[in-house]
């Protein structure tokens, strides 16, 4: 048995904030944003929508897509950084309620940027082991929650917003998920991190103050290594599967900067076609951006049943992931 990617989905909130809109809080401006980041715009969820409300509205799209009811899925698996809440329940069990699923397994994976990839690896290895036959994959992000709008390093990269897949298994060996590649290492622990409110450093009246329940980020070191690693990521997958970058149909990159999308693009001589750019539009929405990113060649009428994708993460932890993926459905 093995697993495919049956349909993809999203759900982008209604709010834009644009460079301009951020130039009126804080020091900064559209030409210094774009020359950095390549972003121009990103989404903000309402105040009252959560997380799993964006997720549940992704979630819903890809299962009407892939022709399936919710009785159909017997797991959910949510990748998240923002979760609605602190600890307990989980994003996924919140989407399983909002969506009537009771009964199954539905749990959060916490890899930042990389979440999605992960996800897929998770639902790709209970399918294959027989445990699942139909699992709802999400990434689910509203950063704005988390995001200090006083800095202006970290609030001109985020945005909110939701992708989620359906992965089913098969028997069909051409349609099937070809490989994935997912590792982490957490020397870099502190590049990119929400450093209080956890149990290292609980929610005390200095964390608020000093405001250390913000993401925070050393940006050039972050860049380095970023590039480094997911060059040679992207590397190893290909030449274990023995493919070459010109038999990939669409280069589908984790939408962070889009400097660091270029350079790893070029370091493996993918063509601009090939290669799938959303950040300017979304930003950086962290473990919704890869299947944003597919959604959006997917409405664009640009992916078809059969195309090759390579996916390509890399987030705080440090984690990172590269799948080669098939587009199994319609």
């Amino acid at each position: 048995m093995y697993a495919a990617l049956r349909s993809i989905g999203a759900y982008i909130p209604k709010n834009v904030l644009t460079n301009h809109d951020l130039e009126k809080m804080v020091d900064t401006s559209d030409e210094w944003i774009t020359k950095r980041t390549g972003i121009k715009t990103r989404y903000i969820a309402d105040k009252d929508e959560s997380t799993s409300d964006l997720g549940v509205n992704a979630a819903r799209n890809a299962l009407e897509r892939a022709g399936m009811q919710v009785t159909d899925v017997d797991m959910i698996v949510c990748a998240t950084i923002s979760p609605d809440y602190f600890c307990m329940p989980s994003t996924a069990c919140m989407i399983a309620k909002k969506l009537e699923i009771a009964n199954i397994p539905a749990f959060d994976i916490s890899a930042a940027c990389s979440g999605f990839i992960y996800a897929l690896a998770t639902a790709k290895a209970f399918i294959e082991s027989g445990m699942a036959k139909n699992v709802l994959i999400i990434g689910a992000e509203k950063l704005s929650a988390i995001v200090d709008y006083t800095d202006r390093t970290t609030c001109i990269l985020f945005g909110d917003g939701a992708g989620a897949a359906i992965v089913s298994a098969t028997e069909n060996k051409d349609e099937a998920i070809k490989d994935i590649n997912i590792a982490a290492d957490g020397k870099y622990y502190d590049y990119l991190i929400t450093p209080g409110c956890g149990t290292n450093r609980p929610c005390s009246e200095e964390v608020l103050k000093e405001r250390e329940c913000y993401i925070k980020m050393k940006g050039n070191e972050t860049f380095k290594v970023a590039v480094k690693t997911l060059t040679n990521d992207v590397i190893e997958i290909l030449e274990k599967n023995k493919i070459k970058s010109e038999e990939i149909d669409f280069f589908v990159p984790h939408q962070a900067n889009y400097r660091i999308l270029n350079a790893v693009a070029n370091a493996l001589g993918l063509s601009q076609e090939q290669i799938v750019m959303t950040v300017s539009k979304y930003g950086n929405t962290s473990s919704a951006s890869i299947p944003m990113a597919i959604n959006e060649i997917y409405e664009q009428g640009l992916l078809k049943s059969g195309d090759l994708m390579l996916l390509d993460a890399f987030g705080g932890g440090f984690t990172w992931g590269s799948a080669l993926v098939p587009f199994a459905g319609q």
